[in-house]
């Protein structure tokens, strides 16, 4: 049996390890590599592999989040690579979840990619395919461990000022920096898009595009473009971009919280 698989990891010398190791056994297939998160997506909903291998500690959107951008019947076999975390490590060994050490040894992989196969034939006999139990466990503990962000301190002119997050009706990136649009203010923080995210009440904000999270109460409509995208204007008129690849999360926001 072939498996389809993605390599997800923004080390390329990671990268090229673990395609060199996955060349050794002839039924796998490498149909793509990804950097990061958010190539991820749109690679696992434009080629639906079978197995995917995923570095946790990524920018932007870690390997977590990709997991929780993902609705659970698009999520492939996955089996997790990371350097020594001790928080993740206690996770995948809880909820029994395949993981690999960095460096990755050539026969640890080899036995993750034969339970991996164990796993896609059983996918494969079910209609509609299961999401192992296993790694919802894991997606539920994250959730539910979470402590989200209510205010912001900022330096202004020397000052230390306190941004509410119910004030923000958008953030934006801007290189290193985060912008905090909250009316007619404008707040930068030094800070990353996927950081921030993971930070966030995912009822109160959805990310809409790789550089831009709003609010969900203050969005007015969706309005489509000529190119398959959507403009997402916002009830204070600014008009947002939103890409494809974050368009099926924030119609699932929408419908909760109609």
């Amino acid at each position: 049996m072939t498996l389809r698989t993605i390599v997800v990891d923004d080390e390329p010398v990671a990268r090229r390890r673990l395609r060199r190791l996955l060349r050794l056994d002839p039924d796998v297939q490498i149909v793509a590599e990804c950097g990061d998160g958010v190539a991820a997506v749109d690679a696992v909903r434009a080629l639906v592999p079978d197995v995917v291998l995923l570095d946790v500690q990524m920018p932007e959107l870690d390997g977590f989040g990709f997991l929780q951008t993902l609705t659970p019947e698009e999520i492939p076999v996955v089996i997790f690579v990371t350097a020594f975390d001790r928080y993740a490590l206690r996770a995948f060994e809880v909820h029994a979840l395949d993981y690999l050490l960095k460096p990755v040894d050539g026969e640890r992989l080899a036995r993750a990619i034969a339970r991996a196969r164990s796993r896609v034939a059983e996918r494969r006999g079910a209609s509609p395919a299961p999401l192992d139990q296993r790694l919802m466990a894991l997606l539920t503990e994250l959730t539910a461990e979470r402590r989200y962000l209510t205010r912001i301190p900022v330096r202004s002119d020397g000052r230390l000022v306190v941004v509410h997050l119910a004030e923000v009706d958008w953030i934006a990136a801007a290189d290193n920096y985060v912008t905090l649009h909250a009316g007619s203010q404008r707040h930068m923080v030094r800070d990353t898009m996927g950081r921030l995210e993971r930070e966030l009440d995912p009822d109160s904000f959805v990310r809409i595009h790789r550089s831009t999270i709003v609010r969900i109460d203050g969005i007015k409509e969706l309005v489509p473009d000529f190119h398959g995208d959507y403009t997402v204007i916002l009830k204070n008129g600014a008009r947002l971009t939103l890409s494809r690849t974050y368009r099926s999360k924030i119609e699932a926001v929408l419908r909760r919280a109609l």
